[in-house]
């Protein structure tokens, strides 16, 4: 049985809100100043408002500033999370298990020792299997991955990546928008189908001990924006 949504109360959003801001400003210099710049611009022309015209311009400019204030730091805090995310062990199954929609991730299936890892997802798009580490290691890890699931994916489409920064391999900040524009080829029938034959394909133990590190994820805000 699905676990009850926790209520995120508005204190605890305030929180996350401010670590995200801490984590965002330690990560990315520009932050500050175009936070600044997000509540200055507003302010002058909703006193120039105020000034000219009447005080009902008030309110409407705070609720600019917080809009503006609000872009800034989801734009900015993205940047940095990708920044943090790269090189990291594991990162590209921890974002993927924060994007909105319907992905099913299996961090893991595949690693060695050496932290090279290979990770499981399922979506709309297909299968996908995203390998962190070693290219030429990985890339063998890769090659067992599609021969073991090509017998029970039957017709679905599998797509691949090397997550890395060489020519032919894909830059982590580059994952989302990828994945994002992959055709559609399941539907949400066949993506449990799919689902429930790759779990039974997969249950058995495969990562060593100790492969993936501790939770990278930033801030609390980030896991409240996951969607499925």
């Amino acid at each position: 049985m699905a676990k009850p949504q926790e209520k995120v109360s508005f204190g605890q959003r305030l929180k996350q809100i401010g670590m995200v801001f801490q984590f965002t400003a330690k990560q990315d210099r520009w932050f500050a100043p175009l936070v600044a710049a997000a509540v200055l611009i507003p302010l002058a022309l909703t006193v120039v408002a105020v000034i000219l015209w009447s005080w009902i311009w008030l309110p409407i400019g705070i609720l600019f500033i917080l809009l503006a204030v609000l872009i800034v730091l989801n734009l900015r805090s993205n940047k940095a999370m990708m920044n943090a995310a790269e090189g990291q062990p594991g990162a590209a199954a921890q974002i993927m298990e924060n994007m909105r929609g319907d992905w099913r991730v299996t961090p893991a299936v595949s690693s060695t020792t050496q932290m090279d890892m290979v990770h499981l997802v399922i979506g709309r798009p297909g299968v996908i299997l995203l390998a962190e580490g070693n290219p030429q290691r990985v890339r063998g890890l890769l090659g067992q991955e599609k021969r073991r699931l090509s017998k029970v994916i039957g017709s679905a489409p599998l797509h691949d990546y090397v997550i890395g920064q060489e020519e032919g391999e894909l830059p982590i900040r580059k994952l989302r928008t990828t994945l994002l524009r992959l055709p559609r080829a399941l539907s949400g029938k066949d993506v449990n189908s799919l689902d429930k034959r790759l779990k039974a394909l997969t249950a058995r133990p495969q990562m060593p001990k100790g492969a993936i590190p501790k939770n990278m994820r930033p801030p609390g805000a980030f896991r409240q924006s996951r969607g499925r």
